[in-house]
């Protein structure tokens, strides 16, 4: 397989789910499954089948439905949690087994009042049962952000030995610097014996803003596989975000690496994943959020006007999102002012919008936005003489 692919690892229907609030029923979670399938998603984690009925019911309805993309399922190192797994999976082309355990400190004494040679024996353990029912088997070493580096190369190689094809380092609180993320990485890559027989995956959390920088060293130091979710949806800030990952491995070609997603969907999957988990999208938010590719200061419009690579390093035709738009404010100028006439159908000289721009000006010290009703209405006082040129 090309070294240089990074495989999209969506995690919108398990780990995005868990915010308060965005339940999926079976019906939602297979219409977004299709449509994840249909982006070019490679891995598809479709749910936490031991959690609950309607978790089964979900992953094995996902199982039945999807042909190319693999689909994923979520347990605890814990027998009964990975047969269930299994028994939701049955009908999947590609089925894989996502199980793990915490690895650092805080897991290991404060959650399961264990040591780290227990905990190695129930991770090895755990994917050894999960590969009686499939050789595609994910560990997860979770909090391995703060995990030890040296204890986690340990049982990175120990669960690669038992069978795990693909290790999951999650920096599952969000606490890391890039540096930090990349470094461990980079450890694993040079202190784990047999790391060649595995992909290495990134999961990273939000918390402090750093989840696409982390995924993004994560793979610069040789993780080929980002687990994320449409949004940047998850658990408290939430999860890396598809959209962004998937944009700066396409922007940043001198990285040499790509991925399989569509990049023309990545703003209509948006606004489905929005409207079906019921989570209005942040206007700022990269690539998706509606003021992504506007503009309303006057240095910024004169110059995207001018020339759009000023201000704009992605088309938003690219991306599936609607034209830029010049979004006039009181902070707006006459190039811009000209240019949403000439929108309208009015081609006004410079000394027009001249007299215009000061009628412009009033009118935008009341209003938040200037629409074009407003615009229309100007245009017509002025050529009815009504707006006076001195």
């Amino acid at each position: 397989m090309p070294n240089d692919k990074v495989f999209i690892f969506d995690t919108t229907l398990r780990d995005g789910e868990q915010v308060p609030g965005c339940k999926l029923n079976t019906k939602e979670k297979t219409e977004l499954a299709l449509e994840l399938e249909d982006l070019g998603v490679d891995i598809i984690e479709a749910g936490f089948p031991v959690s609950s009925p309607g978790d089964f019911e979900s992953v094995t309805a996902i199982s039945k439905i999807i042909k190319n993309a693999t689909v994923c399922a979520l347990s605890r190192v814990v027998q009964n949690d990975i047969e269930v797994a299994a028994k939701a999976l049955k009908y999947a082309r590609r089925p894989r087994i996502h199980t793990g355990i915490g690895t650092s400190d805080y897991h290991i004494k404060s959650k399961f009042n264990s040591t780290q040679s227990e905990i190695l024996e129930r991770a090895i353990q755990g994917v050894k049962w999960a590969r009686n029912f499939t050789d595609n088997v994910e560990f997860y070493a979770e909090d391995a952000g703060r995990t030890d580096n040296e204890y986690l190369a340990r049982v990175i190689e120990a669960v690669i030995k038992a069978g795990a094809t693909t290790v999951n380092i999650p920096d599952t609180t969000g606490y890391c610097l890039p540096h930090q993320y990349g470094e461990k990485i980079a450890y694993l890559i040079n202190n784990v014996p047999n790391i060649d027989k595995a992909i290495i995956s990134c999961h990273c959390h939000n918390d402090l803003g750093l989840a696409t920088a982390n995924s993004i060293e994560g793979v610069v130091n040789g993780a080929r596989q980002i687990e994320c979710t449409v949004n940047g949806l998850g658990e408290r800030a939430g999860n890396t975000s598809l959209e962004e990952v998937v944009m700066v491995i396409k922007q940043h070609k001198h990285l040499g690496l790509y991925t399989g997603i569509n990049a023309k969907k990545l703003n209509p999957i948006s606004r489905l994943v929005s409207d079906i988990m019921r989570m209005p999208v942040q206007p700022n938010k990269a690539i998706v959020g509606s003021n992504a590719f506007s503009h309303s200061s006057g240095i910024h419009q004169d110059g995207f006007l001018k020339d759009k690579l000023t201000y704009e390093i992605i088309d938003p035709v690219d991306v599936g999102a609607d034209e830029s738009k010049i979004v006039l404010t009181a902070r707006s100028g006459r190039s811009a002012l000209a240019f949403r006439f000439r929108k309208l159908g009015y081609e006004f000289t410079r000394n027009d919008i001249d007299v215009l721009y000061k009628e412009f000006l009033k009118l935008a010290d009341i209003h938040k936005e200037i629409k074009e009703e407003n615009l229309v209405e100007l245009a017509k006082e002025y050529q009815s003489k009504e707006i006076s040129v001195a």
